[in-house]
């Protein structure tokens, strides 16, 4: 079915697409798994948030065909409004055509910046939870996958968006959480072990070493803090939560930490695993802590494992976690366990 065609007929069965409802929706629902993919499978792209250049449009198709999947276009993928790439129903409209049409077999997010939380009241969650298919990104697509895994009880992917530049160990578990079908181990990243040595943000820190297994929730801190109190806020007790974040000096990376314990059941955490914060540190002379410092404050007196530097957030070598699946955490071998198949 072309693009426009099926375009067409989505606008007309759901007219101005209205205001779907979570009301009464079953936080506790089966978790749902994805179809894995397969080599040739059409997998949409779009943009739930900011907008971008032609570049990062080349390079999401040639990132899109590198995993041997066939990329298809969002029917609103250059629209713009200001720093939304669209309007709320224009990027609705492609974020549910990818998920509706049965010829896409997976929906990979361009990019991230803002906009994800706009569209949170408008999902229709039931529909999407009965075609269940991998979503991928991370940032601001942090929104994404909470309320889908909230409301839809679906279970998604925090991984590279599509325009990303990912390196070989990048798209290496990107391949082995979408179609491989087998539990697997997370190892950490070589580079960003060798970037430590001159990178601050890339060390390795433990607060409180041990392991401990849940399923795994989490994703960007100011989109988990922008969350809170709302019908789309996670939930982290006896849950393993990674957190990572870019460009937020200490000071506000204590207020969006201080705000998330104060709204939700973050203490109650089975473990706390913190990416690389590219970007987090104060300028020169600034009177202020450091990032870890920070960290320091607000976990070091956690009974729980927490540690600083795992191989994800904004950087170029990133591995991609399963939303919603068990998963065990070691901190003495630095290595996290998929202990089930991500995707059906």
């Amino acid at each position: 079915m072309q693009r426009r065609e099926f375009s067409k007929k989505v606008t007309a069965a759901f007219g101005s697409l209205p205001l779907w409802t979570v009301a009464g929706t079953d936080t506790k629902q089966t978790l749902i798994k994805p179809p894995a993919l397969k080599m040739g499978d059409r997998v949409g792209l779009i943009a739930p948030g900011s907008p971008f250049g032609d570049k990062q449009i080349i390079r999401a198709q040639e990132h899109a065909r590198s995993l041997g999947l066939e990329p298809v276009f969002g029917a609103h993928i250059r629209a713009a409004k200001g720093y939304l790439a669209g309007t709320d129903q224009e990027r609705l409209q492609d974020l549910h055509e990818m998920f509706f049409d049965p010829e896409i077999k997976a929906v990979w997010c361009i990019r991230g910046g803002y906009g994800c939380t706009r569209l949170l009241p408008l999902i229709d969650y039931e529909r999407i939870r009965s075609n269940p298919k991998p979503l991928i990104g991370y940032s601001d697509i942090t929104a994404l996958h909470i309320a889908l895994h909230k409301h839809a009880g679906l279970l998604t992917f925090h991984g590279p968006v599509a325009s990303s530049d990912p390196s070989s160990y990048t798209l290496a578990y990107l391949r082995k959480a979408l179609f491989s079908g087998q539990p697997y181990v997370i190892e950490m990243a070589e580079e960003n072990a060798q970037l430590s040595a001159n990178r601050q943000e890339f060390r390795w820190k433990v607060w409180k070493s041990g392991t401990a297994r849940g399923q795994l929730i989490g994703g960007n801190l100011s989109l988990l803090a922008a969350l809170s109190g709302s019908p789309y806020a996670a939930s982290f007790a006896g849950k393993i939560v990674y957190i990572e974040d870019i460009g937020e000096k200490p000071y506000r990376i204590d207020r969006l930490i201080t705000q998330l314990k104060q709204s939700s059941d973050l203490e109650q955490a089975a473990a706390i695993l913190f990416g690389v914060f590219n970007d987090c540190e104060a300028k020169p002379g600034e009177r202020s802590l450091t990032l870890q410092e920070t960290l320091e404050d607000h976990f070091s007196a956690y009974s729980q494992p927490v540690a600083y530097g795992f191989s994800f957030g904004h950087i170029d070598h990133q591995f991609t976690l399963p939303v919603g699946i068990e998963a065990e955490v070691n901190l003495d071998t630095r290595t996290i366990h998929i202990l089930e198949s991500p995707v059906a």
